[in-house]
This record gives C-alpha cells, structure tokens and sequence, in this order.
C-alpha cells in the first residue's frame, strides 16, 4: 500500500505533499517507519565488523529518514492547526515513541560499539566534528540510561513512557483552555478600546462563529485588551481567565500533573546518579550548575524589583486619581502603564501601531538578513501548505539554494499559544546534501492589514533569527545542525537579531503608515526608541520569577504541592503583588509539556547576556551592518551549530566572555 508519508516526495523543494495527506495516513505511516528503524538499529547492532566511525555512528546518523519526514509532518500540524483526531493521534504516538527511542538507548550491543570508539576514539583519526558528534552520541547515550541494568532499566522506561504521555496531556489540556474561553464584547463593552483592538476581537469572534467581537486567551488579543479597556471589571474578568489556564478544575486540570512530571524526573536524574534534575539538566548547558543559574537571576531581580516598586507607586497614583481606591492589582498594571507611557513618552500604542504592518515587518527582517549574510527571499505562492494562513518563500544567496522560509503568523484556535520554529528538514551534508525547510509559526491577530504592536514585531525578529540560525547552517551530520545547540545558548541568534528591529534606519525604510504609506515620523521613532526600555521592570519581574520557580522545582526534592512551592518562592523572592508570573505552573509549557526548557526556562536571560555584548560588537565596528561582524557571526555562530562547545564558539567570536552589566544597561536597570 502507498503512503503519501512515505513515498518519494515529487514535490518543489521536497515539500511534505500536505494535501494528498489525511490525519487516516499517520498511523500506518509511523509503524512502517519506526519498524524500517528497528530494522536499521538492529543490523547497526549486529554488524560482525568491528566497529568504526562510519559503520556505526555514520550509520546512525543515516537511520531513521522515514521517521524524520513522518514526524516532522506531524508534529508540525498537531502544533499549528491541532484537531481532535490529531490530538487523539498524540496521545497514542508520544508512549509509542517514547519506548521506541527508550529501547535504543537501553541497547547494549549497540552502546558497547559506540563506547568502544569512545574508548579509541585517539586512535581512529576523527576530524573535529566527528569527535564532536562521537562525544555526543555516547553522552546521549549514557544521560539516557544505556549503563542501567535489571529492575533500574525496566523502571527508566517506564518513567521516560510516563512523562511523555503527561507532557502531551499537559499540552492538550492547555490548548483546550485556550481554545474553550472566550468573552463576549457587547455595545457598550468596548469602551477605552481602539479600532484595532476592537477589528481583532471581531476577527476573533469570526473565526470563532460568533455574532460579534469577543476576547479570546490569544496573547496578542488579551494584552491589548488589558492595555486599553476602560472597564476595569472586564480586565479583571480577562486576566482571571489568562492566569487560570490549566487551572480550572475538571479534565483540563494541569497541576496533578505537573506534580506527577516533577517526582518523575526526580526519579529519573536519581536512577542516572545524580543528587536531584537540576544537577542532570544543567551539566550538559553553559550555566553547567543551579549555584551559577540562580547567581545570574537574582543580580537581575534585585534591581528589577526595585524599579517596579518605584513603577507601581506611580501607577497606584495614577488609578486612585481616577477614584479607584484600594491596592493595585495584576489586571489593572497594562492599563495604567499605557496610560503611563502616553504622558511620559507621547507614545500611543494605537498611533504606533498602523506603522507596524506585518508585511513590512517581514519585509523589514529579510532586508536585514540580506544586507548583513547576502540572503535573497522569493515568495513561493504556488507552494502546497498545510493551512492557507502560511506562506513560503525560497532563500537564495548568489543565485544558489539555500532553504525554503514558511511563515504562519495568524492566531487560530487549532493553533497553540505561543510562538515556535521548527525545521521540517534540517541541514546536513551526510549521508547526502540536504537544504532546511523552516517555518516560523506566531499568534499574531488578523487584520486588513495585519497589524503588530511593538512586542510582536520582536516577536517576528526573534522567530526569525531562529530560523537563520537553521538556514545558515553549514556543518555534515544532522544532529549537529542549526539549533541543536545547548539551551543556554539556543536563544542567542534569536534575541541577538531582536536588536536590528530597532535600528534606526530599518524602522525609517520599513515602518510606514497602513493608510497613507508614509514613513514613521522622525519624533514618532525617536519617541519609540526613546521608550524601548519602558516598563521593562514589569518585564524582568515576571520572567525572572518564572525562571526562580522553574529552578526551585528541580533543584532539590520534587515538591508534592507544586502550587504550594510556587508560592513558597514568589513569597521568598518578594514577588510584588500586582505582578504575576509570565508563566505559573499550570499554565508553563515551556516546563512541562516537554523536558526542552525544563529547569532551562532561565536560558533566555543567560542568552540575553551575550546578546547585548554581541551586538555592541557591532556598535564598537562599522555599525549595525559591518560586514566584517556580520561575517564572524556566521562563520563562528550561525553556520556552525553544535559542531563545538557553545562558549568556545562564542570566544571566537567575541574574543572574551561577557558579563551581566550590558544586560543591565540594555535592560535599562543599571545604576
């Protein structure tokens, strides 16, 4: 029988064939080609030749091409415009996956092959990312339990089974409250709101087929909502729901859950020898302890927390001159901090927003990856998607292929929150040369035009300085490409091409007014950048908690009340009361839906620090577009993936490590 899943893709570029593909082709396709896998693990296993490089780490690194293409195809959908089919077929796939690859690490025969090379690995005259990819397989190997034996084996698959089915569940349950929740606005709710806030609570209540404009839990609805609505029992209404998602009681209810993750992977690092998750999780990032994670986060939140002291006496202030009496509260901060910035600034979230036209924020991200790496961007509108909201462009560079570039940018309830890239095919050299199929995937409100508000644009810039970090990879084994890098080090490409949004020039050539097309005016801009660093208190307050949280759960016993341990450290820390986390438990899938961020949620501010260093390599040289940097960027960053330690890469870069004051000053929280 054929499969779409399996067959050769005839296809321009190689494109997963998305419309001869149903959701009834998902099954078989996986069982076929995690069966042709065995099969391939097997005779790698078994190969009477003594083991060398090729016959069994290139031969790894070559098995499993059917599972790859079946689970790139998946996982992109199930992510982006989830069914309940698709969530049925997650539920069954993520046990099924997880003893598949819990049976490859628990292989002895074909552990002890690559421990011998690891043993004689001096010997065998490796290049350096051969070694590289040798130290890894083995390392990957160990941390997954290959030395395990008897009754300590059987329990780690078991575990790893468990935490895959509980992340799904974790993430399905979120997405079902976000899917589930809405508010109507009625006539007279609409007060304080502008036009395209109320034009995106009406495309909101479209696509939810409802008679008019409603507020959903999309971030990029909520927020402007909460910063612009006059009826204060309204925001409370909103946030409540906002801060309650996996928290609602009944089957959607997250935090039996998260218990059950948190003991597990307890349970996990303690079979492996180590004294509690964190210890395991960060030995292999750049951090390397939770002593030196923990040490970055609080020279951050004392000062942080200080100016939001400071911020909220201002607000307080300002709501109890509007007769408001009592404490300020988390629904309340948006709204009077927009208040705030158009006194202080002269800078109204809805006069900037018409100069942020999604278009010409893309238009503006690729203008600055071709003036700073050469790259050409061509739409590809003939290019079979999985949902028409996406679009695609070939990435060219002197007339060569590179990659193709897939954007989906709108918000849609099939779609998780958040925003994500991935790569449907990596790059690589062996065992042949393949190109990268990215795709940047956002929650951005639909619009005629689409329009963005300031923390969406860099939202685009930071998804799409992932996605050049996996289109300018240039190394020979996949499992080294692009951003299978340490997590620490993941988010510095992203958060480093953040900085170009905002100069000056890009927002002069690509800011330009929806209506009449005119650029931003000079004041407008100077107003803007003027007030990049406004309410970044706010900012660091609730991100730096979330980071304290997540290290507190893994850094010592599982808590059996995560909610309890939760409170224990906001109350510890001096969380201010009209703050709430970024992310608080039942609701924080960067934690729990998969063990990617977990006790790794502080890896954004630890990328952050060589982000602000990094670009002002650019300052101290010719500028924002030194072509000297831009080239030292890809040749020692950007093209090299994980084919080194990531510190290493960044000396050769930088020539020297960074500390936490550039941070500070681009955070605005320096002395």
């Amino acid at each position: 029988m054929t499969n779409p899943l399996l067959d050769t893709w005839d296809t321009p570029f190689g494109i997963a064939p998305f419309a001869a593909i149903s959701d009834a082709d998902f099954d078989p396709a996986l069982d076929r080609a995690l069966a042709a896998h065995r099969a391939e693990i097997d005779a790698i296993a078994g190969d009477p030749a003594p083991a060398d490089f090729d016959n069994t780490i290139g031969a790894l690194e070559a098995a499993g091409r059917d599972l790859d293409r079946v689970l790139s195809v998946f996982s992109t959908v199930a992510g982006a415009d989830s069914t309940p089919d698709r969530e049925a077929l997650q539920r069954a796939f993520s046990p099924k996956l997880a003893a598949h690859f819990s049976d490859i690490s628990a292989n002895k025969a074909l552990f002890g092959r690559v421990d011998d090379l690891w043993q004689r690995r001096d010997t065998l005259g490796l290049d350096d990312e051969q070694a590289r990819v040798l130290m890894l397989t083995r390392r990957g190997f160990v941390r997954s339990g290959a030395a395990l034996r008897g009754a300590d084996e059987t329990r780690m698959k078991d575990i790893k089974a468990r935490l895959a089915t509980l992340g799904t569940a974790f993430t399905q349950n979120l997405l079902a409250d976000e899917r589930d929740w809405s508010m109507p606005l009625g006539p007279g709710d609409l007060d304080g709101l502008p036009d395209f806030v109320i034009a995106a609570a009406r495309a909101a209540g479209e696509e939810k087929g409802a008679p008019g404009p409603v507020v959903t839990l999309s971030r990029s609805l909520i927020v402007p909502f909460l910063q612009f609505s006059a009826r204060r029992d309204l925001r409370e209404r909103a946030w409540r729901a906002w801060s309650a998602r996996g928290a609602n009681g009944g089957d959607t209810d997250n935090r039996d859950i998260a218990a059950e993750i948190l003991a597990l992977r307890e349970e996990r690092a303690g079979l492996l020898g180590y004294d509690n998750f964190a210890d395991y999780k960060l030995e292999t990032e750049m951090a390397g302890s939770p002593e030196k994670v923990r040490d970055l986060l609080m020279a951050v939140w004392e000062p942080a927390r200080a100016r939001v002291e400071a911020d909220a006496g201002v607000l307080t202030a300002m709501m109890q001159a509007d007769g408001v009496n009592g404490p300020l509260e988390p629904w309340d901060w948006h709204f009077y901090a927009e208040k705030r910035r158009r006194a202080e600034h002269d800078l109204d979230e809805a006069a900037l927003k018409p100069y942020l036209q999604l278009d010409r924020i893309i238009e503006a991200a690729f203008a600055c990856a071709q003036r700073l790496f050469g790259l050409k961007f061509a739409p590809l509108p003939d290019l079979d998607l999985y949902h028409p909201d996406c679009r695609a462009w070939e990435v060219t560079r002197d007339g060569q292929h590179v990659a193709v570039f897939i954007g989906d940018y709108f918000a849609r309830g099939s779609k998780r929150s958040g925003a994500w890239c991935s790569a449907m095919r990596s790059q690589a050299k062996f065992p042949e040369p393949q190109t990268p199929v990215v795709i940047n995937v956002c929650n951005f409100a639909k619009g005629e035009p689409a329009l963005l508000s300031w923390d969406d644009a860099r939202t685009l810039f930071h998804e799409f300085g992932h996605a050049l970090h996996q289109m300018l990879s240039d190394v020979t084994y996949e499992s080294i490409s692009g951003t299978s890098v340490a997590r620490d080090f993941v988010e510095l490409p992203s958060q480093l091409y953040e900085h170009w949004l905002e100069v000056p020039e890009v927002l002069a050539n690509y800011a330009t007014h929806a209506e009449t097309g005119a650029p931003m005016p000079r004041d407008l801009l100077d107003r803007l950048l003027a007030a990049s660093t406004y309410d970044m208190g706010f900012q660091t307050v609730e991100y730096v908690a979330s980071a304290l949280v997540d290290l507190a759960f893994h850094d010592g016993p599982a808590p059996a009340d995560p909610m309890a341990r939760q409170a224990e450290v906001l109350a510890g820390i001096g969380m201010p009361h009209a703050i709430a986390m970024r992310h608080a438990t039942p609701h924080f899938a960067h934690v729990f839906a998969g063990d990617g961020y977990s006790c790794g949620y502080y890896s954004y501010m630890w990328s952050e620090v060589m982000d602000a260093d990094a670009f002002a390599a650019f300052e101290e040289a010719g500028g924002p577009f030194d072509a000297d940097r831009a080239r030292a960027l890809e040749d020692h960053i950007l093209s090299r993936g994980g084919s080194a330690e990531a510190a290493d890469l960044y000396l050769a870069f930088r020539g020297r490590l960074p500390g936490v004051e550039a941070l500070l000053r681009g955070r605005g929280l320096a002395a």
